[in-house]
């Protein structure tokens, strides 16, 4: 039987003991796999890459390798909190790469999406295979390829594909959740006490922040949409609106406004605040936000948030409009 085909008579992981017995089979299968041999991961604090690592190292322990690289794109918080709950939690072994200013240099007066997307996936292999390098040993690459992925495009998810190894680094595959529809990641996650706020991650984009700092990113603005998403997020949770929105996030294009501050005038950016709902993400309707809650968002951009001079609501569906802006 092909290994990447789910069979009919495998049963959807709906309670907590459905996850964990699949948890217990993989840990049998994936030591049977591996052995004594080192497993390479790259997490990148998303869902599946994380459940992954979970699973790996209580399956392994030290045999799995993560490597988290921080390339300036992540929301606010995220490289502390992978930080937080592998190495300091969980005992992983993990290498941290701070690849901020390699990222953020090379797409330095960059305005093309594609091209700001394909800078971003090529540098991430090059960095990943760096680290790759150093190390002895290391038989299996661990990736977090779930079920969609393999009906989808018949293989591993683009933005999370380290599969484009140059010759010298090619590894075996140990893909423990590539059966598995995204519930039951998630499901899985939880078993194996993944905080909340990590399993229920919401959709991130390969390229991260990179594709809502509209046009060419420049720190000042990159750090803007990072603390006014940061401010959407924690006001959604607050109003309990972070399991009912499927998906929400701030936007700043290269575009600039005229607004006043402290009598005199300002030529700043202005917030786009998004949020959707959707199933599978190829259509996509938006929420009736209460303007109170709407109003407290601004204010706090607003006062929290440099350069900022004006706070939008993007009414538009998909379509005609698509969910990211780039």
């Amino acid at each position: 039987m092909d290994s990447n085909v789910r069979p009919e008579s495998m049963e959807r992981i709906t309670t907590p003991e459905l996850a964990k017995a699949f948890i217990d089979e993989q840990v049998k299968e994936i030591r049977e796999q591996v052995g004594n041999d080192r497993v390479l991961l790259a997490l990148s604090g998303g869902v599946d890459s994380s459940v992954v690592a979970a699973l790996l190292i209580k399956a392994i322990g030290t045999q799995l390798t993560c490597v988290h690289v921080n390339h300036g794109l992540l929301r606010k918080g995220e490289p502390e909190q992978v930080i937080e709950v592998f190495k300091n939690q969980m005992g992983a072994d993990l290498i941290y790469v701070d690849a901020v200013d390699r990222f953020l240099d090379l797409l330095k007066d960059v305005k093309d999406p594609e091209t700001k997307r394909k800078i971003i996936g090529k540098e991430f292999i090059e960095v990943f295979a760096e680290e790759a390098r150093k190390l002895e040993g290391v038989k299996y690459l661990a990736q977090g390829t779930i079920y969609p992925d393999i009906l989808e495009s018949h293989g591993i998810k683009a933005h999370h594909n380290v599969g484009g190894l140059p010759e010298d680094l090619k590894f075996e595959l140990c893909e423990p959740v590539k059966l598995l529809y995204k519930d039951e990641v998630r499901m899985v996650g939880k078993e194996l006490g993944l905080p909340d706020n990590m399993v229920y991650r919401q959709p991130f984009p390969g390229p991260g922040l990179g594709v809502r700092c509209v046009g060419a990113i420049t720190r000042d603005r990159l750090e803007a949409v990072r603390e006014s998403d940061a401010i959407l997020r924690e006001e959604f949770a607050n109003a309990g609106l972070a399991g009912q929105v499927w998906q929400y996030f701030t936007v700043i294009p290269d575009v600039t406004s005229t607004g006043i501050k402290d009598g005199k005038r300002t030529d700043d950016w202005m917030v786009i605040i998004r949020a959707v709902n959707s199933v599978d993400a190829t259509s996509a309707t938006v929420p009736e936000i209460p303007y109170e809650l709407l109003f407290k968002i601004r204010e706090r951009i607003f006062a929290e948030v440099n350069g900022v001079n004006r706070v939008l609501y993007d009414l538009s569906t998909k379509p005609l409009a698509t969910i990211e802006f780039e």
